[in-house]
């Protein structure tokens, strides 16, 4: 346990801080660079056109070390980020909390000493760094800035003095909210004592002025009551020791003086030392305290009592010093190491001031001298300034003491006591499940009416190890009587790695009395989905705020004055506009263009509301008129001021409606325009960006962040589901999300940004970005390409922690499968699932759908004839006829449907289907057609199809329209089927025949026989997904989920079965297998040939590297290849690589497969035969020519050109040789 304190660094660690400083200050020459991974050299040529299906809403080509696929935090951290080159985003350093500013430090020479980074943060790239800290681009090293204790919302770097501003709500050096970095001096107080309020803003005006802008109303800093030491601090619960104690009984005892105030002595009211012997009277707290007075009873028991002491503090083991009436002079005195006591009963006690207000947790009172026989005490008490409410009900003021108003706290719910480890005191843990709601109660002894900044304090994560289970709390408060609701209401991370502060409110607050107390309550926000949910109470602060008064949320600093008279207030441009702001107003955003400086925040006035601008002399409002609602964040990009807040419409200069939380000014034609038509949500922070959006140009466009779900529908845009983070393109006057075409894709939050110098940007935020937005299904090639259709985003409510979307077949959602149909002059493109897309008319399209490249991409559907809940899990074509299926039910023409759909493609509508399938739980999840017949076999999870039982594997031949069951044994579920030969179907699945359960069957549809695979009790679970590994499918490559829940790949390769081990994490779900050629060979192994690799498909944990969507499988290790992102911000996976050829193979060596060995075999061989056939035939006819053979005649009557001949003369000459030929032929 750390004291409290707020003590400023040491000098050793600040010199460090700049001497890393100094070594940072060089010429900005390159920016961060990235290593790009080894190509994969996929030879793709043969399949025709590829396409990836799955449930994402981005994809993007594993090509540079550093890219992953995790989604963006919404548990409050941020990271700095730049981009890769393909667009996608890198982070580069974590914060544990929120980053509001940053600022790119260049000095008068030129060189850049780093980029200032300023959030809510405590720790920056695993450094401790509160609220600030110096980032070096060139090396990617942090340097902590240490001093501050609170949090940074404002930078501003001023090249022209080497001076950092910095504004926020915090305490550093001997000021309050705002200080500044000078240079490579470090911390230095600026001419006043930073502000009463916090700082939100901070620019340079035209005239080199800088303005500060935020909720304050003067220049100042926090102060002490009017009644000091009015806080008791609670010794009756901290662990009291003693040394050389009396052993009389009833004064042996040190705790005999806690809570004594009577100056009673006697056995139990008094503490005793030993005859004359010096002794220690000592107290361990379980917090941290800085006492301001000491107030000591001495005892007078038998005329004994203490005559000197000293007080020692902990841990400092520091002696203190303190000031005091003498009781003989009457003046003041002073003392440290002998410090007296009187020895006048009629003293009741004496009060001893510290002369330094120190933070300590423990202190010891050694007695060196004594009155008559012995030294003692009647009576112990301290007291502080600072105000304080302890979770820990035990810390707060003494019920013993008398205060009728004391400090106190109630928690409700499942709150152990957690060790202080590093913070300044113990605090409360409280696991959150969905039977609890605990909450914490602060009422604090608040004894003066005034001004206060209440801030609330949160233990770091990281000492008791709980920061994957920290989430947010939500913080409401009753501030003065008369108010029926919560005076506030607000939300915290505690995400936090180390020990911060928040301030939940800066204002009045009235002093408690019997009929009134304010309050504060923390609890856990709702709606989070972090696993073991916990949180934390410690204490919450009030801090009461005094000031030179004169100013009201905007103050002119010029930093060429050395002294601020207040009186000087009334010749400032911007103090005087402050003053004119009214009330209880607040300035949260500051642009400067040109000689105007533009002011947003929340004010109203009868000349402007939430909006001003400021030039020359005069403060003037917008001619465009002003803003109905708060403005809390501005951005000026080139001529046009963008703003966001929470208003809906402009009002005054004509007046725009509809602006919904964000609008466009126009500084040259002061005008307002509508960004579509806005958004449903208060907006916190505006980013601009660069992207290639209509054309391979980067263009800048407009990052929005806050609290929104949903982009406004306008025109013929329809509403659009986002997740409180949208993307203007100027130039197009839209929405990125309502924009079709091959962009990259992002989401998330960005907060702020800074150009380098050198070239390139930082960013701010935290985001999931893929080079290729699309929604469900994209091409594949050498580069990723989209559809020709557009699929709506699945947008699921925000939750607090990315986690990975369950794949399974139940809840599949996104494209789950596709099919490239080319016949008849029909190019046409399948895609199903369960999504909703746009069709070319403009109607909706659920789950399944078809692209007809040969008629413009034309996209259709089925229909209504499906049920739009249905998802497609299997596609397979028979000729012109598609056969769809999955968890789908309708009714085509008075037919039901259920598991199976038949489609006619060349009509473009349904076929008289199939009788339907039956069960408790339909769901096809294969269908395949065995080669050269119109036999349709369709797997997955049934009972019966129409009257016939037939369960998991069931067969409908299309030229007697009919269900056939294969075989009579078969049971359980069939999830994956594949031909070895044109008679024998593998099928794989959660199966069982005769009672056997086997996770992989073989069907010969010749005898109509089931058998067991040969090796399947080696495999640890149903299998899902298969992939031949040769071309007769005699070895192939399987995989699934095991038993224990860990996911298996497994390989048989025509006699036994070899896994590739534990090689993928907890959580992988396989969906899809398919064995690749390569261009590029790589080390053969026992598993694959050099010239393949395995690609698998799903959800993927890979160890070392994280999340996958798609990785390649050498043989011995896995490379990410495809990493994928979704706008819900719930995981993403790729279902299955579908392509417009089947796969052809190659042998391990490189030639071809043994089937095509054979059958060239054979070939040749028929040819040679042939060949030797038509010489002989020749070579005869030759030598007859030769000899003089002619036709012989024949007889009209023989109509086959022979005549008869009697056998004995056709056979006679068999066996007489060549000369009886001759004979013969002679004879004929």
């Amino acid at each position: 346990m750390k004291p409290t304190s707020w003590r400023c660094p040491s000098g050793e660690r600040l010199l460090s801080c700049i001497g890393l400083l100094l070594i940072s200050l060089t010429s900005f020459t390159q920016a961060i660079t990235f290593n790009p991974v080894p190509s994969p050299g996929l030879d793709l040529s043969a399949l025709g056109r590829v396409g990836l299906a799955g449930d994402f809403g981005g994809i993007s080509l594993y090509q540079f070390e550093g890219q992953n696929e995790n989604g963006f935090n919404t548990n409050g951290s941020q990271s700095l980020l730049t981009r890769f080159p393909n667009g996608d985003f890198a982070s580069l350093v974590s914060a544990d909390a929120c980053i509001r500013a940053m600022c790119p430090f260049i000095m008068k020479d030129g060189t850049l000493a780093g980029v200032v980074v300023g959030g809510n943060f405590t720790s920056l790239g695993g450094m401790e760094s509160p609220g600030v800290a110096m980032f070096n681009p060139n090396t990617s090293a942090v340097v902590p800035l240490p001093g501050l204790s609170g949090q940074v919302s404002a930078l501003l770097c001023d090249q022209e003095t080497n001076t950092v501003y910095v504004g926020g709500s915090f305490k550093g050096e001997n000021s309050t909210n705002a200080l500044a970095w000078v240079g490579t001096t470090g911390w230095t107080n600026l001419p006043f004592a930073g502000f009463n309020g916090p700082v939100n803003s901070i620019a340079k005006a035209s005239n080199g002025h800088i303005v500060f802008g935020g909720v304050f109303t003067g220049l100042g800093n926090a102060t002490g009551p009017s009644l000091p030491d009015q806080q008791i601090i609670n010794i009756s619960g901290a662990n009291i020791t003693a040394g050389s104690s009396a052993s009389t009984a009833g004064f042996s005892d040190p705790t005999n003086i806690v809570c004594k105030t009577s100056g009673f002595s006697g056995a139990g009211d008094t503490w005793l030392l030993a005859d004359n012997t010096p002794g220690f009277w000592k107290a361990n707290f379980g917090f941290g305290f800085q006492p301001t007075k000491l107030r000591l009873w001495n005892t007078h028991q038998d005329g004994r009592g203490a005559k000197t002491w000293r007080f020692t503090a902990m841990p400092i083991n520091g002696i203190m010093n303190f000031t005091y009436v003498d009781l003989a002079t009457g003046q003041n005195a002073s003392c440290s190491s002998e410090c007296p006591l009187s020895s006048d009963t009629s003293v009741k006690f004496q009060d001893f001031h510290f002369v330094n207000v120190i933070g300590m947790n423990a202190f010891q009172i050694d007695i060196s001298a004594w009155h008559g026989n012995g030294g003692g005490l009647d009576g112990i008490e301290l007291f502080q300034d600072d105000i304080f409410t302890y979770a820990i009900n035990d810390f707060n003021e003494p019920t013993c003491a008398g205060i009728k108003i004391a400090s106190n706290s109630t928690s409700t719910g499942p709150w152990t006591v957690t060790p202080s480890h590093q913070s300044s005191s113990k605090y409360l843990t409280a696991a959150v499940t969905g039977s609890t709601s605990p909450n914490v109660v602060f009422l604090p002894d608040i004894r003066q009416s005034g001004n206060y900044s209440v801030n609330i304090y949160t233990p770091g994560c990281l000492q008791d190890n709980s920061c994957s289970t920290r989430g947010r709390v939500n913080v409401t408060g009753v501030m003065a009587s008369g108010s029926t609701s919560a005076g506030f209401s607000t939300e915290v991370f505690q995400t936090n790695n180390f020990d911060k502060y928040d301030q939940i409110y800066f204002g009045y607050i009235e002093a408690g009395s019997t009929s009134f107390r304010p309050s504060v309550v923390l609890a856990p926000s709702s709606g989070q989905d972090v696993p073991n949910l916990s949180v934390v109470a410690q204490r919450v602060g009030f801090s009461l705020i005094s000031s030179t008064g004169g100013l009201n949320s905007l103050f002119e600093y010029d930093p060429s004055q050395t002294l601020i008279n207040p009186s000087d207030f009334a010749n400032s441009t911007f103090d005087k506009a402050g003053m004119n702001l009214g009330p209880e107003s607040g300035v949260n955003a500051l642009v400067t263009s040109g000689s105007t400086t533009y002011v947003g925040g929340n004010f109203s006035t009868g000349t402007y509301k939430n909006i001003l601008a400021i030039a020359d002399s005069d403060a003037k409002p917008l001619p465009g008129g002003s803003l109905d609602g708060e403005v809390l964040t501005m951005s000026l990009d080139r001529s046009t001021l963008y703003v966001g807040g929470k208003f809906t419409k402009a009002t005054g200069g004509g007046g725009v409606g509809d602006l919904n939380r964000v609008a466009a000014y126009d500084t040259v034609k002061n005008t307002w325009a509508a960004l579509g038509a806005g958004v449903n949500g208060l907006v916190s922070s505006i980013v601009p960006l660069s992207m290639n959006v209509t054309v391979n140009v980067p263009e800048t466009v407009i990052t929005f962040t806050g609290d929104f779900n949903q982009l406004l529908a306008f025109g013929k845009n329809p509403a659009v589901s986002v997740t409180g983070f949208a993307i203007w393109v100027p130039t197009r006057s839209n929405w990125l999300q309502n924009l079709n075409g091959t962009t990259e894709v992002i989401n998330g939050a960005l907060t702020a940004s800074v150009d380098l110098p050198g070239g390139g940007s930082l960013f701010a935020g935290s985001l999931s970005s893929s080079q290729l937005g699309a929604n469900g299904a994209a091409e594949l090639s050498s580069t990723l390409g989209a559809f020709p259709v557009h699929i709506k985003p699945l947008v699921a409510q925000q939750t607090g922690a990315i986690a990975r979307r369950d794949t399974n077949n139940k809840t599949a959602s996104g494209v789950v499968t596709g099919l490239f149909y080319n016949n008849g002059g029909r190019n046409i493109t399948i895609l199903g699932g369960h999504f909703v897309a746009v069709g070319s008319n403009g109607s909706d399209i659920n789950n399944l759908l078809f692209v007809n490249s040969s008629n413009s991409d034309t996209v259709t559907g089925v229909g209504p004839q499906i049920s739009s809940d249905s998802t497609i899990l299997a596609l397979a074509i028979q000729q012109d006829t598609l056969f769809a299926g999955g968890r789908l039910s309708g009714n085509v023409d008075g037919g039901k449907v259920n598991g199976l759909l038949s489609f006619n493609l060349a009509t473009a509508s349904p076929n008289t289907q199939p009788p339907a399938l039956g069960g408790g739980d339909v769901a096809v999840n294969s269908i395949t057609v065995r080669p050269d017949t119109g036999d349709v076999y369709v797997g997955g999870s049934f009972s019966s199809a129409g009257s016939l039982e037939c369960p998991a594997v069931c067969v409908f031949s299309t030229s007697a329209a009919q269900w056939n069951r294969p075989g009579s044994d078969l049971g359980g579920i069939a999830n994956t089927m594949t031909w070895a030969s044109e008679s024998s179907l593998i099928v794989g699945g959660s199966l069982s025949i005769d009672g056997r359960n086997a996770p992989l069957m073989i069907f010969d549809a010749k005898s109509q026989n089931w058998t067991v695979a040969n090796g399947a009790d080696t495999i640890p679970g149903p299998v899902v997904a298969m992939a031949a590994a040769n071309s007769d499918a005699s070895e192939y490559w399987v995989a699934g989920t095991a038993t224990n829940g860990s996911s298996f790949l497994m390989k048989y390769d025509g006699t036994t079965w070899d896994s590739v081990g534990n090689t993928l994490g907890s959580g992988t779900n396989i969906r899809g297998l398919e064995v690749l050629s390569l261009t590029t060979k790589h080390e053969s192994s026992s598993l694959l040939s050099a010239s393949q690799s395995l690609l698998v498909t799903g959800s993927l944990n890979l160890p070392g590297f994280g999340n996958a969507s798609a990785v390649l499988f050498n043989g011995t290790t896995f490379q990410p290849f495809a990493l994928t992102s979704s706008a819900s911000n719930t995981g993403s996976s790729i279902s299955h690589l579908f392509s417009e050829k089947q796969n052809v193979f190659t042998s391990k060596g490189g030639g071809l497969a043994r089937g095509f060995i054979v059958l060239i075999a054979l070939g040749i061989a028929l040819a040679l035969i042939f060949c030797m056939v038509v010489a002989g035939v020749v070579a005869e006819r030759i030598r007859r020519k030769r000899e003089g053979y002619v036709a012989a005649p024949t007889a009209s009557y023989d109509k086959d050109g022979m005549s008869r001949i009697p056998p004995e003369q056709l056979f006679g000459s068999l066996g007489q040789g060549r000369s009886g030929i001759e004979k013969q032929s002679t004879r004929i």
